[in-house]
């Protein structure tokens, strides 16, 4: 059982735990299949800053809550677009960040994905840095088969997860495939036991932060996102550039450091953007 720390739910729609240097981010509405709505949306990107800007937390682990992880958009929701010709009324602000906005914060993202991910709750497993599934979880893109395109950058992921031919099979066809072929394909990294999925996305994720510098993940983490369009020699170049950096930096000396005394590093913390 995950124990509640540190914080509380930020709302009903999002429950936020944070333990042992490890954010675990749920999305919270069971009975949709947690189904995207704009409130949804705007408290899953809280609880992504919430996470950047502590100190304590190292990685971040999403989910979510019941039977789903996330079946896509809410239907209420795209009814009430098409009527209004996509104006959405609230009774408060709610953020409205690109839908790859995981990719920007500065620490690891992985999707503890436990079953049903679809349409946009497809793109957003797809904008986590590593994914891992429940066996039998199903994902479906969906988006060709309500007559919609591949939306909100999936398109662009997509390709360069899977290759081209897989990311046009997904797409074009809309079709449910299992976590089996979805490792297959490379769309997750690994199929856990549905009991131990989340345990083990946690454990992961811990010890991502036990034995790895934070700035480092981080860098690495913006070249891999970032280099994708670039040459090779101008990947070289900046790779060489932030390299020299990290050569200068207490880190490093850190790292040699605690290897040489065989214990766990100490390095500093990364917090914001």
């Amino acid at each position: 059982m995950w124990p509640l720390a540190k914080g509380s739910p930020m709302s009903d729609v999002v429950l936020y735990e944070e333990v042992d240097g490890v954010a675990l981010v749920t999305l919270n509405r069971p009975e949709r299949l947690n189904s995207w709505t704009s409130e949804l949306g705007s408290e899953y990107f809280n609880a992504l800053d919430r996470a950047s800007e502590s100190a304590d937390v190292k990685a971040i682990v999403v989910t979510g809550a019941g039977r789903g992880f996330c079946s896509g958009a809410d239907m209420d929701m795209l009814q009430g677009i098409g009527a209004r010709d996509g104006e959405e009324e609230s009774p408060v602000e709610l953020r409205t960040e690109r839908h790859d906005y995981a990719l920007t914060i500065p620490k690891p993202v992985i999707a503890a994905i436990n079953g049903a991910c679809a349409g946009l709750g497809f793109v957003h497993a797809m904008m986590c840095d590593i994914r891992f599934a429940a066996a039998g979880a199903k994902f479906t893109s969906a988006f060709a088969r309500r007559g919609l395109i591949a939306e909100h950058g999936v398109s662009y992921m997509l390709p360069r997860v899977v290759g081209p031919s897989n990311a046009l099979d997904i797409l074009m066809s809309g079709r449910v495939f299992l976590a089996e072929e979805a490792k297959e394909m490379g769309v997750v990294s690994r199929v856990l036991p549905p009991e131990e999925l989340v345990a083990a996305s946690v454990e992961y994720a811990r010890e991502l932060g036990r034995y790895s510098a934070p700035w480092s993940m981080a860098q690495m983490k913006n070249q891999i996102w970032s280099q994708l369009d670039m040459a090779r020699t101008e990947s070289l170049e900046e790779s060489n550039r932030v390299m020299a950096q990290s050569l200068k930096r207490p880190d490093f000396k850190e790292g040699v450091a605690s290897f040489v005394e065989k214990r766990d590093p100490a390095f500093e913390p990364v917090v914001g953007s």
